[in-house]
């Protein structure tokens, strides 16, 4: 709007010198404006007055502080720092003052030729655009300039963050309590005009800027490109949808304090802490530098394996080995046939799809383990898929074509002493079949996993582990967590109560491997057992193994196998090129009814990795010959209990309905 007659005339009694002023000044209004969540990725300058110096006071004139004159002809014609600005209450300024601190009436004037000092802040600086003061007619030679008589009115602000005005009443630096950042320190505050009071903010929070880039490299992960926008709250239920989030600079959570304000990108679904924005990048090299030296620590270990096929028995009974031949220029010996104690035919190795013996029988048919022609064959030691491209054993025989052995696993150690997890007795190896065990199946006391593959164990103590756990490392390293020692240790009297990984919880049992620097802890089946990349039939790229929401996503994260929601701050496998996503634990799996049938229960690896589905068992429950199977949501329930059969194992009928539960046989 264009101000009135009578406001004109008390803006140009006020000292305004120009007369084209005087008659164009017009009273502009800044609205709130919704953020585009969606917006450019340029961190655009905010429209309005927001920035413009106020020619009466010399100061900022802040968008939160709703409105200005300016002058339209300036505006038009003039560069937008040399409009000709005034905040409202400048503009507005009576030409008396009665309440004042001083005890007489004030009147405003023209200053007096020579200097004089204000009686309020000491200064006798002149303003020459404005050359106006308050003097008081009973007291000689008493001034006061219009910046300090402009502080109440210049000391009221509308924020965004809260629906009250907001005054700063004291405007001297005190030790106040920040409703934004939510940390005590000195400074000047603006408080609620009301009386039910409670909110103060410190003048740097509440002239944070609503826009900012994090340029710093964070938390050992991606340079961040998209502008982040100020949250003034984040709520329980907000933080839930976005499936809790934790900050990209410090790693700890938000559902603390839900009123604290913070910055995000909902692109990227990256959240800051208000004050880690503030936080110069040395404070945080304690996690990005890296904490030990490589000829301190010879043959550490380095992970995530790079695809499903790797293990620590291949690591280091292959790799290892294979170096060691390089150096002493000679190989082990490799037989063309193998009787080995865990079966009772003679094994034929086969060696990138080859084998010595020429035969027309099975062997030659079968396929090795092939993900997107949704073929498997697993060896029967370690359990980790067996490909073409390695050497292998496998039974000529019909009755039992599917037990394999990778060369590696022939030569597996026949003990183990001063394992980790019990150092007090050797562990013998054992085969599964040999153990007190329906069907050969136990659970590992390292990963807390069904396995019924060969075993390394103590039979006096009940200790069992298999084979990967048997050779598990006592120091590693792993890419979820970049640049830091990782030392497997006793998990009781760890504080961290989540894995870093899968976000699961870590049980007081066992063994997790724990940063010292920051306190990361990571289950032992996760560092182990998720591979770097899978292959799916879902998708014609390898997938990688992601820790962070992907950047730029553009979409909502659902499992393309399960189709259910997937948490993007708990790792799971991503296609970028295709922009597809699997939970780790849907991984393993084809189809949706061979998952679990709630996702937010399966977390990290899935629960059957390391269980050879197969073999035949006879049962007097049952007329027929039962498989031994993972359940799916067409075998129903239990014939024996009322559960569901689905992501279980269990014993199945191949002629007729008949499934009943692994447990309940």
């Amino acid at each position: 709007m264009i101000v009135n007659n009578n406001k004109l005339s008390n803006l140009y009694s006020f000292g305004i010198r120009s007369q084209s002023h005087s008659r164009r000044i017009k009273l502009q209004y800044e609205e709130d404006k919704e953020e585009d969540e969606e917006g450019g990725d340029l961190v655009t300058k905010k429209e309005g007055f927001g920035g413009a110096t106020c020619w009466r006071c010399r100061e900022i004139i802040h968008m939160y502080h709703r409105y200005c004159y300016t002058c339209t002809i300036c505006s038009s014609s003039c560069d937008d720092k040399k409009v000709f600005s005034l905040h409202k209450f400048c503009g507005e300024l009576p030409p008396r003052l009665e309440k004042t601190l001083h005890r007489h009436p004030l009147i405003q004037q023209l200053a007096p030729a020579y200097n004089c000092i204000c009686q309020i802040c000491e200064s006798s600086d002149m303003y020459p655009e404005t050359q106006m003061f308050y003097k008081c007619d009973d007291c000689f030679n008493f001034y006061i300039d219009v910046k300090c008589a402009l502080e109440v009115g210049k000391n009221i602000i509308y924020h965004p963050s809260h629906p009250h005005l907001l005054i700063c009443s004291i405007p001297k630096p005190i030790l106040c309590l920040c409703s934004a950042c939510g940390k005590e320190h000195k400074g000047i505050f603006y408080q609620c005009s009301t009386t039910c009071g409670g909110f103060t903010i410190h003048t740097e929070c509440a002239f944070l800027p609503h826009k900012l880039l994090i340029q710093q490299r964070t938390h050992g992960s991606f340079y961040h490109t998209h502008p982040l926008t100020i949250l003034y709250s984040f709520p329980r239920e907000d933080q839930k949808a976005k499936h809790f989030p934790r900050c990209r600079v410090c790693g700890d959570d938000f559902y603390r304090r839900e009123d604290l304000w913070s910055y995000k990108c909902d692109k990227c679904l990256y959240y800051v802490h208000l004050n880690c924005v503030r936080v110069p990048p040395r404070a945080d090299l304690s996690k990005t530098i890296k904490n030990y030296e490589d000829v301190d620590h010879p043959g550490l270990l380095h992970l995530p394996f790079p695809d499903e096929t790797y293990s620590l028995p291949k690591h280091y009974l292959f790799f290892q080995q294979t170096t060691n031949d390089d150096d002493h220029h000679h190989k082990i010996k490799v037989d063309d046939r193998l009787t080995h104690k865990s079966h009772q035919h003679p094994l034929i190795l086969v060696d990138h799809g080859q084998t010595s013996f020429s035969s027309s029988n099975s062997l030659l048919l079968i396929k090795c383990h092939d993900p997107m022609e949704k073929t498997q064959l697993l060896c029967n030691a370690c359990l980790r898929p067996i490909m073409s491209t390695m050497p292998f054993y496998k039974c000529p025989h019909q009755s039992c074509n599917d037990f394999a052995l990778h060369e590696w696993c022939t030569r597996l150690p026949p003990i183990i002493q001063n394992h980790p997890g019990h150092p007090q007795h050797t562990l013998n190896f054992i085969f599964s079949n040999d153990l007190p065990f329906f069907f050969g199946v136990f659970n590992c006391k390292v990963c807390y996993l069904h396995c019924n593959g060969f075993v390394y164990g103590c039979v006096g103590c009940e200790y069992y582990v298999d084979v990967t756990c048997g050779f598990i490392p006592k120091e590693i390293t792993h890419k979820a967590h970049p640049n830091h020692l990782l030392s497997l240790v006793q998990t009781k009297g760890i504080g961290r109560n989540s894995c870093h990984i899968c976000l699961g919880s870590i049980y007081k049992r066992g063994l997790s491997f724990l940063c010292i620097t920051c306190g990361i802890v990571i289950h032992p089946e996760c560092a182990l057992l998720l591979a770097e990349t899978v292959r799916h039939k879902y998708d014609e790229h390898p997938m990688q193994l992601s820790y962070l929401p992907i950047e730029n996503h553009k979409s909502e994260y659902f499992c393309e196998i399960c189709e259910e929601d997937l948490n993007p701050h708990q790792s799971f496998y991503h296609c970028q090129s295709c922009a597809q996503s699997i939970h780790t634990a849907c991984a393993p799996s084809i189809l949706k009814s061979e998952t679990h049938d709630d996702c937010y229960l399966a977390k990290g690896v899935n629960d059957f990795v390391n269980i050879k589905f197969g073999g035949i068992f006879n049962t007097s429950h049952h007329q027929h010959p039962l498989s031994f199977a993972q359940g799916i949501a067409s075998d129903g329930k239990c014939k024996r209990c009322p559960e569901r059969l689905q992501y279980s194992m269990i014993f199945k009928c191949l002629k007729c309905n008949f499934s009943i539960h692994y447990h309940c046989l």
